[in-house]
């Protein structure tokens, strides 16, 4: 008996040692989630440039300097910084508030990356073995599925349910283990490793940093923002008055496109869409690229008006992008740490008149700034009643 209760115990706890060993042998660094949602590792272009070989290409000090802020980099004209740049649609990459640690993590995970051991985008798999095309939405939202939360977790996640029932109908009705400390420990070791599974993967609900759908018709920013410098509130009209900014109706396309009728990099085709919607009256399907959940109150009008953000705060430099691309994660927790390092513009802006005690401490220099933490920004009811 005593052979017993001891075999069974070791057991199971060999068996967890072994899942554990196993996946994280495999498994990339948490920081990875962030990399793998534009790059892959030997499987070309996502969104970005393909990172096999990166840390042969380039020196060390260079890339923990490129993975922390390539915009800065690009700024301050570093000569390979504003090639890669360029050369990949001009889409900014996010600042990493990585150490130097999490980078050299993540450049390892890159250099030993084992192709056999880490699961691919499905979609672009499919897409090589069965020549099938797929929109850059499908792709991007399989990129995002892949990439976000810690991988595959369904096999340790049914065998730790098995291991649970299993315990817990021999606690309860055969009791071939006489022990009942085993089917305790089972019992909670189980409900511990199910409730981390749980918990890791509701936290990646949601995240679509990197996410640029195909739209109906191909539109450029770089192009209408950029080249022709009109200006985001001429489409997006509703930003400083409303909620949403608002998708421009065909009326607005037409006030130039009515004498426009052909770009310089798509010629006619493009453009004929915009005036077959004007003419048949139907709308055109846009797709929305940053979305929020449905529990989540946000106001373009609170940020845009009363707060003065400028629109690259939140949606990069979009006069740069041929493509729309969501380049933050607007996550909880990065919208709470701009809230709490962010100054609200008090002078002269008459949405904050009513913080008498504050323009008094402010006057008296006994405050030099007011952060939206200070007024209540990061309340829970403020975003969530």
């Amino acid at each position: 008996m005593k052979k017993r209760i001891v075999f069974f115990p070791v057991l199971f706890l060999s068996f967890y040692i072994f899942l554990q060993s196993a996946q994280a042998q495999n498994a990339a660094p948490p920081e990875w989630v962030t990399c793998g949602a534009c790059h892959s590792i030997g499987k070309g272009k996502i969104i970005g440039p393909d990172l096999k070989g990166v840390t042969e290409r380039r020196d060390q000090v260079w890339l923990i300097d490129f993975i922390r802020s390539s915009q800065t980099m690009v700024k301050n004209g570093d000569e390979i910084a504003v090639q890669v740049f360029e050369e990949y649609g001009k889409i900014p990459m996010p600042d990493n508030n990585f150490t130097d640690e999490q980078i050299l993590g993540i450049l390892s995970y890159i250099k030993n990356y084992d192709e056999t051991a880490v699961q691919e985008t499905v979609a672009v798999q499919q897409t090589e073995a069965e020549g099938e095309k797929l929109t850059g939405e499908d792709t991007v939202v399989q990129v995002h599925s892949d990439t976000y939360g810690p991988g595959s977790t369904q096999p340790t996640f049914i065998v730790f349910i098995i291991l649970f029932i299993i315990a817990l109908i021999d606690l309860v009705i055969t009791r071939f283990i006489k022990a009942r400390f085993i089917h305790i420990i089972i019992i909670l070791v189980s409900v511990f490793v199910l409730g981390e599974i749980m918990y890791v993967e509701a936290k990646a609900l949601g995240r679509q940093e990197g996410y640029s759908p195909d739209q109906p018709v191909w539109f450029s920013h770089e192009v209408h923002s950029g080249q022709n410098k009109i200006d985001c509130l001429y489409c997006h009209s509703s930003s400083e008055e409303g909620k949403n900014a608002g998708i421009p109706g065909t009326d607005v396309c037409m006030n130039c496109h009515n004498v426009v009728k052909s770009g310089k990099q798509t010629g006619t085709e493009e453009i004929a869409k915009v005036i077959e919607s004007w003419n048949t009256g139907k709308p055109i399907e846009w797709v929305r690229v940053h979305n929020l959940p449905d529990h989540v109150f946000f106001s373009h009008a609170q940020h845009v008006n009363a707060g003065k953000r400028e629109c690259e705060e939140c949606h990069g430099l979009v006069e740069e992008m041929d493509r729309l691309t969501q380049v933050e994660s607007l996550g909880m927790g990065w919208c709470i740490d701009c809230h709490r390092t962010t100054a609200v513009q008090f002078k002269e802006n008459g949405f904050y008149e009513e913080y008498i005690r504050f323009h008094e401490e402010i006057k008296l220099d006994k405050r030099l700034r007011v952060t939206v933490d200070d007024i209540g920004g990061n309340n829970c009811q403020s975003c969530h009643y």
